[in-house]
């Protein structure tokens, strides 16, 4: 990595809620930044789990190269093709049908879901378009020890046709057209911090060895402690800002609630690992192969 000569910016860390999220002051995302401000930003950003920056004024290159140094970018999505000029964006447009209006961890249908997404807002509706973020570390943290201890040993199938797709996509015969199903554990532990989360959400479709009515009723149980208020934040976009997440300890709803108004952001999101249960298990592939969505741009 190389070392930047600039002055060390001053990072200002204010948090938002009990369990999750924090505004960063202090930080020009588009100019360059020393390691150890870096460093201050990932720490931030792996204890509060979702961190937004106000004001930013990124074009598609500076956004990249700010991702770039939290770890290597994925391409823009495993399905959709991204602009040939910008191979790691991906534009979140409203009016093309994109209304992420589920709770979901992005992506878990491929083997690596991203670790870390920084979604840049462009564009504002007058009123509305708020996005939520849940903390699956806590709401694991808040299961009774039976359940717990069930979750800890259950295999949850992820898949791209899922109720996730049923409204957000307007092409949804053409997001299913391959599918993609990826078994991960139900609690994955994070490989940075070593904490235990939740890995549920929108793409989850079935529980390994149960029924069908079972494996909806022991996910949506699950869900409910994801998505409780007390561990949620919300936050309400200026054009300019930019919030980074933790992939792996969190789950996102965008509100949908601004009509007819557009609302557009350009995400990228950094390379995740393979998820490994407390078993020592790791996820595998049931169907499909995204291994190039992994590879980025060679």
């Amino acid at each position: 990595m190389t070392i930047t000569r600039t002055a060390p910016a001053e990072v200002a860390v204010t948090p938002l809620s009990g369990n999750l999220g924090a505004e960063i002051g202090g930080v020009d995302a588009a100019g360059p930044l020393d390691d150890r401000t870096v460093d201050r930003l990932r720490r931030a950003l792996l204890e509060h789990k979702v961190v937004f920056l106000r004001g930013q004024l990124l074009d598609y290159d500076s956004q990249a190269a700010f991702a770039r140094r939290f770890g290597d970018l994925t391409l823009g999505h495993p399905i959709y093709s991204a602009p040939e000029d910008r191979p790691e964006v991906r534009e979140i447009d409203s009016r093309q049908g994109t209304r992420a209006n589920h709770w979901h961890t992005d992506l878990t249908f491929v083997d690596r879901p991203p670790a870390i997404a920084f979604l840049h807002n462009k564009v504002i509706p007058p009123v509305g378009g708020d996005t939520m973020w849940a903390n699956t570390v806590t709401a694991y943290q808040a299961l009774p020890e039976p359940l717990r201890a069930l979750a800890d040993r259950l295999r949850i199938v992820h898949s791209n046709d899922s109720d996730y797709t049923d409204e957000t996509v307007a092409a949804r015969r053409e997001y299913i057209a391959t599918l993609f199903e990826t078994e991960h554990p139900a609690v994955h532990v994070h490989p940075e911090t070593g904490e235990r989360a939740l890995l549920v959400g929108g793409f989850a479709r079935r529980a390994v060895g149960f029924t069908p009515q079972a494996s909806r009723d022991l996910l949506r149980i699950l869900q409910e402690y994801v998505t409780r208020p007390e561990q949620t934040v919300r936050w309400r976009w200026q054009a300019g800002d930019l919030a980074v997440w933790d992939n792996r300890a969190t789950q996102h709803y965008a509100v949908h609630d601004y009509g007819a108004e557009d609302r557009r952001a350009e995400r990228c999101t950094v390379a995740g690992t393979v998820p490994v249960g407390v078993d020592g298990r790791p996820g595998v592939v049931v169907s499909g192969d995204t291994s190039g969505y992994n590879a980025g741009v060679a």
